[in-house]
Parts: C-alpha cells; structure tokens; sequence
C-alpha cells in the first residue's frame, strides 16, 4: 500500500491501477456550502505540487454533498479515477475529511493515486488536550495545534483553561479572575518531585478575551473541529481563589501556585461558591457553543471540607455521609445547572466517587477502571489513560529526552490502545464515545515542546480512535508515518523525530 500513505487508515479501500493528473483539472463545487471547501483543496494542491487548480461550476474534479452517502456526519466517498475526482460527504464535514485524505493522497509532481475510499470514524469523539493553565500559549499556536489535529480527522480540541497555577479566560463579571488569577510571579526550576526547590524568580501569565476564545472557536469550526472548555472546580482552584478567597473554606492567603501537584484549598460549598460558578459558566456557555462543558471535578482534596463548618452543614442537611458524597452532591448540582442550560456535564473519573450526576459524561484517566464503571452505568465515556495516552510521558529513555513529568509513553504504546475495554457488553460498550491524547504542561514552557511531546504519538492516536480495530497493524503504520511528518514539515510543527 505504498501508493496509499492515509494515517488514519480508512474503514475501506479498494486500489486501482493507474492515477489522475491534475495538470490542467478545474475543481466543480456542488453547492455554494462547498466553495470555501474547494478553496481549501485547491490551496493544498497548490501547496504540495505548485499546480493550481480552478474553482468553478464544472471540471475535472468535484466535491458534492450526498445525503446517501451512509454512517454518519463524518463519512464521505472518494472515487479517483484515471479521469475524473468525485469527493461526495453526507455534510459538509464529511467533505472535510475527505479533503484531508486528498491531502495525503497528492504526490509532489501532482497526481493522485486511482483508488475508491469508503470511509467514515469508527468513534464519534477523537481528542487532543492542552493545558494551557501551567504554561500560556499563544493564539497563532493554538491555531497551528487545531490545524495539525484537523488534518488526521481528530476533531475535539480540549481547552485545559483554569488550574492552579493559572487561569487563562476572560470572565466579565469577575475580572479579578484575570487581573489577579492569570499571573504568577515565578516558576519553579527543574521537577517538582526531586531535590531542592528553586526558582525562576520571573513572572509568567497571561489571558484570553472572550474575543480571542471565539475566534479559536471560529477557526476549529472552519476545520471540523469542536473546542471543549474545561473550568476546573472544585478543586485545582487555587488561581481562583487568590482572585476572589470568598470562596475558600479558610481565609487564605492564596496565591496562584508557583509550583506544580495538588494545593490542599478547594472551593467551598457555599451559596457565593455556586453563585460565583453559574455566572462564570454563563459566559463561558455564551463563548463555547458545543455540547460539553468540562468541569474537571479531580484531585480534590478532603481536608479543608472535613474542618469546614459549611461543608460539614451540607453533608448533614443533605444526608450525604462524607466528603465523597458532598463531592458528587457538588457535582450533581452543576450538572442540573449546564442541563437546564442545554449542556452537558464531562468530567474526569473522579466524578464517580459518591455516586455520578444522572447525564454526566466520565474521561477515565486513571486507568480504564472509571470507564468500565462509567459505561457499566449507561454512561458516555472518553478514555484517555494515562498508561498510554498521556502525552506528558517520557517517549523514550528519560536520560536521551527533554524533561517530563514521568512515566513512559511509546509511539507503540499508544497505539496499541484499545479504548473499548474488555469484559463489556455490547450495549456497554456502546457508551465508549472515544479517546483523547493528553498534553499536560507543566514541563513544556513553549510551543517547540509541546508539539515534540504531542507529535508523532497524536498520529497514532488519530489511527486507533478513526480506524476500523481490525485495519490496525503497527508495521503498516510505521510505513505510512513518514510521508505523515512531511505533512507536519508542511504545517510547522515540531515534532519528535521517530
């Protein structure tokens, strides 16, 4: 299959002899829906063979929307012929993705490869995730970071947007959340874990306006790509707290965490804490138009809740028993809260713990344990263990690497993952939507680390949440990767030399 170097792999392919030459080849769009699609292919063909092709009513080449066109949203059929291009999608997303095949399938002296490509994802939710609280990046990378997903079909961007150690978006009603939330004034040196802690003594931050988060959501829309915000609470809130400590069970001080783990203060259970949380997920439903709204819901610590005379009031007005039960009791709430909204709740694993809020969606990160028990319960489920999807792992021997946070993540560790796990129903398994790859960054100060950490192990990603589970075949895959870094080359990003 040398003539067909497709990450991810497609649910069907039939080769066929011969190739279209796209010397001289006008493109015909079937609806002015497609002309912005057309545009988009004519510049890759440019891109990649310096040819240009016209956008017009007839020609050689066409992209057409097919309601016939069968499974799903997604799904498109490619027919290259010695003489003629038909792209057909079920939508216009269905067109995008086969535009990304094209992409791939264009060899540099501008042909195409004869082929017939049935094809369509085998899951619906297919994530990339960045933190962007440990360290802030910039809007022309989060582009760059969409494009690079985009174009091997994944098509979550999941927005890690408050933490600890930062909170990066705008809210109006509380812009202490920015003005004092989104700065640090230094970081610490070197891992957290080892040695003595030293510092960086310089400050680091910064924010999104609500302009900036819509024009991200803007540009992942144009490239079938849904953003997912992510506000953490209770826990993982001290940035949140040194802005308004209101909402603490102690009085403070709090600062935004200059050092990374879990900080002991939490958001209490108060009437001002949900309050404070309706009016920031308010805003945040009004910029973010997707299904989901992440609310983290990990790591919270039970302390400050065990010694808080309002904590301890809610467990015992509402028969709850102990902090686990106030934990899912908060959670509950919010989830009632984004459903009156039209929204649904997603949360880390941690949500289980005390019972899990009737609608919500679980990403089990700690093992497959929270989805088997998610989806045992009839719930949706992403699975993104950190085992194999964390993308914050070491790649290879720690000593030859850049410095991570630990573990180890081959390239062929994560794909050898399968996010359906064993001993699950087929109605069960049904509620496993997807998976997601993992960039935490704590240790990744700039775009260049990042995309080394990300890439190539997010192309095998892309393989196994899109590919038929059968069509996976690691040797295949390794042949197909080169050509795949030269599309990265193309795009600018840094990977990992494999």
């Amino acid at each position: 299959m040398d003539r067909y170097p497709l990450i991810p792999w497609p649910r069907s392919l039939a080769p066929r002899e011969g190739s279209f030459a796209l010397d001289g080849a006008t493109l015909a769009v079937g609806s002015a829906e497609l002309r912005e699609l057309g545009a988009t292919l004519a510049r890759h063909i440019r891109e990649i063979s310096g040819i240009g092709v016209g956008v017009g009513g007839s020609g050689s080449m066409s992209l057409a929307l097919d309601p016939s066109v069968p499974d799903g949203d997604e799904a498109y059929i490619l027919d290259v012929g010695a003489d003629r291009v038909e792209l057909r999608g079920r939508t216009g997303r269905g067109v995008f993705y086969g535009i990304q095949t094209l992409r791939q399938l264009i060899t540099a002296d501008g042909r195409i490869p004869a082929v017939r490509i049935d094809d369509a994802p085998r899951f619906r939710y297919r994530g990339l995730h960045l933190d962007v609280a440990r360290h802030f990046f910039p809007l022309d990378f989060l582009k760059r970071y969409i494009d690079a997903m985009s174009a091997f079909k994944l098509n979550t961007f999941h927005w890690h947007l408050t933490d600890d150690q930062g909170w990066r978006l705008e809210i109006r009603k509380y812009p202490r959340l920015t003005e004092v939330g989104a700065w640090r004034t230094e970081t610490i040196i070197g891992h957290a874990r080892t040695g003595a802690k030293r510092y960086d003594g310089t400050p680091h931050g910064g924010f999104y306006t609500q302009e900036d988060a819509r024009e991200i959501v803007a540009y992942a829309r144009a490239r079938a790509v849904t953003v997912l915000p992510e506000i953490e609470m209770p826990g993982h809130a001290a940035a949140a707290l040194a802005a308004y400590p209101e909402l603490a069970c102690t009085t403070g001080p709090f600062e935004v965490r200059t050092t990374w783990g879990i900080s002991e203060d939490v958001m209490c259970p108060s009437e001002a804490t949900f309050s404070f949380l309706e009016d920031v997920l308010r805003e945040v439903m009004g910029i973010f138009p997707g299904e989901h709204i992440h609310i983290g819901g990990d790591e919270v610590p039970k302390a400050r809740w065990k010694a808080s005379a309002v904590a301890q009031e809610v467990i015992r007005r509402e028969g709850l028993g102990d902090e686990d039960g106030l934990q899912s009791w908060f959670v509950r709430r919010i989830e009632r809260f984004l459903r009156a909204n039209g929204r649904q709740l997603i949360g880390w694993d941690e949500i289980l713990e005390g019972g899990l809020a009737p609608n919500a969606t679980v990403m089990s990160w700690r093992g497959i344990a929270g989805g088997i028990a998610a989806a045992r319960e009839r719930h949706d489920v992403v699975m993104c263990p950190q085992e194999d999807l964390y993308f914050d792992h070491y790649q290879a021997d720690p000593q030859a690497e850049p410095l991570a946070i630990g573990g180890l993540t081959t390239l062929e560790d994560t794909y050898g993952y399968e996010p359906v796990p064993p001993g699950l129903t087929s109605a069960e398994a049904e509620h496993v939507i997807g998976a997601q790859g993992c960039v935490w960054t704590e240790y990744m100060p700039t775009p260049d680390h990042v995309e080394f950490m990300a890439y190539p192990r997010a192309l095998a990603l892309a393989e196994l949440v899109w590919s038929p589970r059968e069509a996976r075949d690691s040797d295949s895959f390794r042949a197909r990767l080169r050509p795949s870094l030269a599309l990265l080359d193309r795009l600018g990003v840094r990977y990992r030399p494999a």
